[in-house]
């Protein structure tokens, strides 16, 4: 009988001390990695936020332009006042595009609206009776839209679920085309007349934007969540299988892929939308970290724990990455090295992606303020008492802000508006206690 039970100690021993050893050894490949600022980090790589080629769509789709970056040369600076503000009636997630003087935005509810620049008024809508999570893209006088399946928004079960990418006449809301995909919320990246999305199946899809006609797919081993970047040819798309790939952009085929580090429990999955400037991609992921992966080699040249989830697709500015995270913090990293600058405290967590404009850095909370940081100091210059997820767009005469359920219209104080005559009442804030419109839709990760 000791002699069994010393056998049964010397087991349990063995056991723990493997167990011991397995756990150190997922804790050290989990590890923050700092990157180096000469190792594959090219500071001539980012273009310098300028307005687009073409000055009737100054916003053409999400974060502003196919590299992802979500920086636009517009100069608006707060405090703002309101113009006018346009009720949704359900749950904003995803900014609007701006082209030919109208807005383009998707409510939870699958209704896309069009709504005049100036005025707050609608043109049109198109009522998919789908569930919506994404920014439309514009391209010449065609609006690109995805869409989910059908309500109820969070089904568990998503085998035999469908989806939708529809091309809408900009002018008029009549459709185009349209192509049966699996659920997406891939906001469409329009690239040299080529439309890509991503979706639940895990494929991503490459079409002619004009008619529709399909390319090439590309099929990951996890579901789609964020949309696409592309940068030199090549595009890149986060899955969660736990991988970001680079393919070519113009046939499709596989250049590399790069995994979410190790850690003790599941590995990080990518909901985030990549950014690539600086010859880095930079993507956030469900382990709480913040990725750096060479763009041509895939290789992991930085990452930093935030402690809890990284939705929002960083944003690119001035050698920093920026972006939130779920544990209520807002972070401005050195883009070659990961090294934080600086770190802000808000309100609640923070799901969706940051927007910089004119050297102001504005995110939002789900505890519902937008807040406007300087880029460079991280001092907080401004609050809205609205906003959830991605806050703010702009053209040249304006900025709009994403509320909960509402689109403001904002405008420099003291500047002289034209066309004031054709506002409606002007937009107030909201009061700084808003009633909840409802459960969240669905499960993020």
């Amino acid at each position: 009988m000791r002699k069994g039970l010393a056998a049964l100690a010397a087991v349990l021993l063995l056991t723990g001390g493997a167990l011991l050893a397995y756990a150190l050894i997922r804790e050290h490949q989990s590890r923050d990695i700092r990157g180096s600022s000469t190792v594959e980090f090219v500071t001539t790589d980012v273009p310098e936020p300028e307005p687009v080629a073409k000055p009737d769509i100054p916003w053409p789709m999400f974060a502003y332009d196919e590299r992802r970056l979500h920086i636009s040369a517009y100069r608006h600076r707060p405090p703002y006042d309101g113009l006018w503000r346009f009720r949704a009636k359900t749950l904003l997630e995803f900014p609007p595009a701006i082209g030919h003087g109208r807005l383009y935005f998707a409510n939870s509810a699958g209704t896309l609206f069009a709504v005049g620049a100036r005025s707050g008024k609608r043109a049109w809508r198109y009522r998919a009776r789908r569930c919506v999570a994404a920014s439309p893209g514009i391209r010449g006088g065609t609006v690109f839209m995805t869409f989910l399946n059908r309500p109820p928004c969070n089904r568990k079960k998503k085998k035999g679920l469908t989806g939708e990418l529809v091309a809408l006449a900009a002018g008029n809301g009549k459709v185009r085309w349209r192509k049966e995909i699996g659920p997406s919320e891939s906001s469409p990246l329009l690239w040299r007349g080529l439309l890509y999305v991503g979706d639940w199946r895990g494929i991503v899809y490459c079409y002619v934007a004009r008619t529709g006609e399909l390319k090439w797919t590309f099929r990951t081993k996890g579901e789609i969540k964020g949309a696409l970047a592309v940068a030199s040819n090549r595009l890149y798309v986060g899955s969660y299988d736990h991988r970001v790939y680079a393919l070519h952009a113009v046939t499709g085929k596989l250049i590399w892929r790069a995994k979410a580090q190790q850690r003790l429990g599941e590995r990080g999955r990518f909901y985030s939308t990549p950014a690539v400037a600086y010859g880095r991609v930079y993507v956030g992921a469900t382990d709480g970290k913040v990725y750096s992966f060479g763009a041509a080699t895939g290789k992991l040249r930085w990452s930093h724990n935030t402690g809890d989830f990284v939705y929002g697709s960083p944003a690119v500015y001035d050698e920093r990455v920026y972006v939130g995270s779920y544990n209520g913090r807002f972070y401005a990293f050195d883009a070659a090295t990961g090294d934080v600058k600086w770190q802000f405290k808000a309100n609640g967590p923070i799901s969706g992606s940051a927007t910089i404009i004119d050297g102001i850095v504005y995110f939002a909370t789900l505890k519902g303020t937008t807040f406007g940081l300087d880029a460079r100091t991280g001092r907080k210059v401004w609050d809205w008492p609205d906003g959830k997820y991605s806050p703010v767009v702009a053209d040249a005469d304006r900025i709009y802000l994403v509320g909960h359920a509402r689109l403001y219209a904002l405008h420099e104080r003291g500047q002289v508006q034209s066309g004031a005559r054709e506002r409606p009442k002007q937009a107030k804030k909201p009061p700084r206690k808003t009633k909840r419109a409802g459960a969240r839709r669905r499960a993020r990760n």
